[in-house]
């Protein structure tokens, strides 16, 4: 199968990217590199290097490359910048991948999966672990911006038959995430360990998340697309909380447990507590995640440790 990916130079676009190749498929990457890399893009694949706000350039790609499929990764991904500039985060995360979605239906495309969040979809008052059926709250224009989009599919398959699959995400974590910026709480611990520097927890550390590995991540992408599913938002997590505090103190034993448990103040307007329910990905897209928190960190700290002896 011909697919697009957007974001495919970045944490989970290149997982997902390598899983379709290795699978037989031919994949076209877009990425504007602004938050991804260069080293993450398969060799197999084609790559064009522009943001996907260039209408122009993007129905080009929709030309040459003749996607049945598209996944869409690409986005303004960092909560804080979304705050204080929200027309900057509406501009790539609502407009750019408004244009997409219209060349998708232009093109016929036969499924498009879209990479939502769920960490931002709802406020503390929810149920946890939170089903799909909870109504989505969020408190940022990042996460207004996903549930956007996330309408106006639903808009699209109704008036334009656009098949599509929206996949809300827990805190993934794993290999090849970025340590800078608006990052995961496991590469940032990670990142400051190997510059031998004790992470800071925020206030108390027990603030929890529902931690799943890039892997089963990739794994739930792949699915989404074969399965038989042309409409529906699906919660991707492990139903499981754990606080940062354990967050660290399982890396930390990665390092000999060498660190001291550091505190500093606590970060204001966070989320005190976040899982997602996957129950209705297992039933329709016969996805579960498989890595349990103790393998994904070690692997993830396996691969850190080795791209810092690289560097």
């Amino acid at each position: 199968m011909r697919i697009l990916i957007t974001g495919g130079a970045g944490f989970i676009g290149s997982h997902v990217a390598d899983v379709l190749i290795e699978r037989g498929h031919r994949v076209t990457i877009i990425d504007d590199l602004s938050s991804g890399s260069p080293e993450n893009v398969n060799r197999r694949a084609k790559f064009y290097k522009f943001d996907i706000g260039n209408r122009k350039r993007l129905e080009k790609v929709f030309e040459k490359a003749e996607p049945e499929a598209v996944f869409h990764f690409a986005a303004q991904i960092n909560v804080r910048a979304s705050v204080e500039n929200p027309s900057a985060d509406a501009l790539t995360n609502i407009l750019g991948s408004l244009s997409l979605i219209e060349l998708a239906a232009k093109y016929q495309v036969k499924k498009l999966v879209f990479s939502s969040t769920g960490g931002a979809m709802f406020n503390d008052l929810a149920p946890r672990p939170t089903p799909e059926s909870i109504p989505a709250a969020p408190l940022s224009p990042y996460g207004i911006s996903k549930l956007s989009i996330e309408h106006y599919l639903r808009f699209f398959h109704t008036i334009h038959g656009l098949p599509y699959v929206v996949l809300r995400y827990a805190n993934v974590y794993g290999p090849r995430q970025n340590a800078h910026g608006e990052a995961g709480v496991v590469a940032i611990f990670l990142n400051r360990m190997l510059e031998q520097t004790a992470p800071i927890i925020n206030g108390d550390g027990m603030q929890t998340r529902d931690y799943v590995y890039v892997g089963d991540i990739a794994q739930a992408n792949v699915l989404a697309l074969d399965s038989e599913v042309t409409e529906g938002v699906f919660h991707i997590g492990t139903g499981i909380e754990t606080s940062v505090n354990d967050i660290f103190r399982m890396l930390n034993w990665q390092f000999g447990k060498v660190f001291e448990e550091t505190h500093g103040p606590a970060k204001s307007g966070e989320t005190m507590a976040s899982a997602l329910t996957a129950r209705l990905a297992k039933e329709k897209l016969h996805w579960e995640p498989k890595v349990a928190l103790a393998e994904g960190l070690v692997a993830t700290a396996t691969w850190f440790k080795a791209r810092s002896r690289e560097a």
